[in-house]
């Protein structure tokens, strides 16, 4: 039977921000914010993995000024081991073709069946160039696409360090999920290299295609913005085309979030992997058919993790006999894994008829305004 009993009023925190810590905080962001900018004219866009956890170290830092030091430590703690795991997939990245000659004229073959139909049997690089593109000017789309273009490499980490700030178990779901997305486009890079439109266009596969995915930021002066991002698309691997991971991860931060965001605000949020994928296509960097397999990519991660998921709960809660051990579980919408259990346990007839999990056990270390105590 389960009892409901009212959890006294938990005492104050100690870390409680004093009164001025809204001044503080605004003080402190509006420092990281100048040093940002005067960083990113001068050096570029943090478009490295271990160049932008810094920033977005320092954004967590000033945010949270008032917290002691061993909390911004916890930070790094957690983040180091991703950090390091995504400068290797970007380094081994570079090993993926083998010295092979990449897979092109399928993925040419691929677009031209796709939309040959609406663009008179071109792939829609060129389509899009020829209609848009014009080497003498740079128009305003130009620097739209340039700063969409930049915001794949740090859309996704920025939204994991406001998780890990708000709900480190939604923090570890998300982190899970995007990790198997990376691994599973690094396997893919490795069993089928594949060549983007740019470098088609020059191996002759292709008429002329430019690539001009950072061009937009010297027309609003900011020459020194693309500094990085060019170094890295120089010593990048070339082959790197299938899935399209810019994209995907683009696609991914707005399913993660939008259970938890109304109905009405979707197609808004749909709208930025829609913007990328005409970003990815005018520029040269993708093929449509890459954008479509990058998407079966991201379905394919939350299908397999959120199994995963489930199943590590119930045989947790198999071996130790009860269902409250699969409390601390993670799930990608923020619940707890009790409802992960509840599900596997229909599912395997094995939840057991004389207990009953609701929201969490009581102790005295519970906070909040009720409990349910378990007998």
């Amino acid at each position: 039977m389960a009892e409901l009993t009212q959890s006294p009023t938990p005492a104050p925190d100690a870390t409680t921000e004093s009164p001025d810590g809204g001044r503080r905080r605004v003080i402190a962001m509006t420092i990281w914010g100048v040093a940002f900018v005067v960083a990113w004219l001068a050096i570029g866009l943090p478009t490295d993995p271990a160049y932008a956890f810094l920033w977005i170290w320092a954004g967590t830092v000033a945010w949270n000024s008032a917290r002691p030091w061993r909390s911004h430590l916890r930070f790094a703690r957690d983040w180091i081991p991703v950090v390091l795991l995504l400068a290797a997939y970007n380094l081994s990245r570079g090993f993926a073709d083998n010295g092979a000659t990449p897979h092109a004229m399928e993925l040419i073959v691929a677009d031209r069946f796709l939309t040959g139909w609406l663009t008179g049997g071109e792939v829609p690089t060129i389509w899009l160039q020829e209609r848009l593109y014009d080497a003498s000017e740079v128009r305003w789309w130009d620097v739209l696409v340039s700063w969409i273009y930049f915001s794949h490499f740090v859309a996704t980490f920025a939204a994991a360090a406001v998780l890990w700030m708000r709900n480190r178990r939604r923090w570890i779901a998300y982190m899970s999920r995007w990790g198997f997305l990376c691994a599973a486009g690094l396997v893919t890079y490795f069993a089928y290299p594949a060549a983007p439109p740019w470098w088609a266009a020059q191996n002759g596969l292709l008429t002329e295609v430019a690539r001009i995915s950072t061009r937009g930021w010297k027309e609003i002066g900011m020459h020194g913005a693309g500094n990085l991002l060019n170094a890295g698309q120089i010593a990048s691997n070339p082959v790197a085309a299938m899935p399209s991971l810019h994209t995907a991860f683009a696609l991914f931060v707005v399913l993660f979030f939008m259970r938890s965001v109304r109905k009405r605000w979707w197609p808004l949020m749909l709208a930025y992997p829609l913007a990328m994928t005409f970003t990815l296509m005018y520029s040269g960097e993708h093929y449509l058919i890459d954008v479509l397999v990058g998407w079966a990519y991201v379905g394919m991660t939350f299908l397999v993790v959120g199994l995963a998921e489930r199943w590590w709960a119930a045989r947790q809660a198999r071996r130790a006999g009860e269902p409250a051990v699969a409390a601390g579980a993670p799930s990608a919408d923020g619940d707890t894994a009790a409802e992960h259990y509840r599900l596997a346990a229909r599912l395997t007839g094995s939840l057991p008829e004389q207990r009953y999990l609701n929201r969490r056990p009581c102790s005295p270390a519970t906070s909040g305004s009720a409990c349910v105590t378990v007998w």
